[in-house]
């Protein structure tokens, strides 16, 4: 793993950008997997102000989300498809066509679950954006949730939720499932960029890069994957 210690989140989010820029002049339509949640943000910022100074271009490029809670409309605000039209893709350049992120309306969720998984066959992701939740998940990969999972449909724990209750307006009103992408998914990108951001990313990040191989903590799997990139800020580092 390369680790890269940055001072502050702002700083986090500028040598993020500096890679994804690197890999856009590079590919031009590159393939890219990205995430949600507060992690990514400040990076969309900084992606956004790259397009209007021309630095990078989304035109040829598609993207595949992580995942998506079960159960909510695109339009919801608290939709991940929300989420990347309000953070990102209404201020790109980007053909909305090359956008994928799972349906959690999908009648059928593991017709849904087989369609994303197809999808990514026929798609090898150039860079994948990760986060990391504080029980060492990424995407939605719970704790014991199997290295050779693919796209499947999760019960987010109750930490999980509590973690995301910050979006809402109450515990109640965050759902109990998402379709999320597997580990193997992930794991098939050519490249892993993680942001971590905060104390209490820190014991999770500790895990993940000094502990066992172990499914008790998702994170742990990329130990093993050649090109994985984390950029923490001094706080999420601290354990280390």
């Amino acid at each position: 793993m390369n680790i890269i210690i940055a001072s502050n989140a702002h700083e986090v989010a500028l040598k993020a950008y500096e890679l994804f820029k690197t890999q856009l002049n590079h590919k031009p339509n590159s393939v890219l997997g990205l995430a949600t949640g507060s992690s990514p943000i400040l990076l969309y910022q900084e992606l956004i102000l790259g397009v209007k100074n021309q630095e990078l271009s989304f035109k040829e490029v598609h993207t595949f989300n992580l995942d998506e809670y079960v159960g909510m409309d695109a339009h919801h605000p608290q939709s991940y498809a929300f989420f990347m039209k309000k953070q990102l893709f209404d201020h790109v350049d980007i053909d909305v066509k090359h956008t994928h992120i799972p349906c959690g309306l999908a009648v059928d969720l593991n017709k849904e679950c087989e369609r994303y998984n197809h999808a990514l066959k026929n798609h090898t992701i150039d860079m994948q954006l990760l986060g990391i939740g504080s029980n060492g998940h990424i995407g939605f990969n719970e704790p014991h949730t199997s290295f050779d999972s693919v796209t499947h449909v999760v019960k987010l724990k109750e930490s999980t939720r509590q973690d995301n209750a910050v979006f809402f307006s109450s515990l109640d009103e965050v759902p109990t499932h998402a379709i999320s992408m597997g580990i193997h998914n992930i794991l098939e990108a050519k490249k892993i960029v993680l942001l971590a951001i905060g104390k209490k990313k820190a014991a999770a990040i500790k895990a993940m890069v000094h502990g066992p191989i172990d499914e008790v903590c998702p994170g742990s799997i990329l130990q093993t994957h050649p090109d994985v990139t984390l950029i923490l800020d001094t706080e999420a580092a601290s354990h280390l």
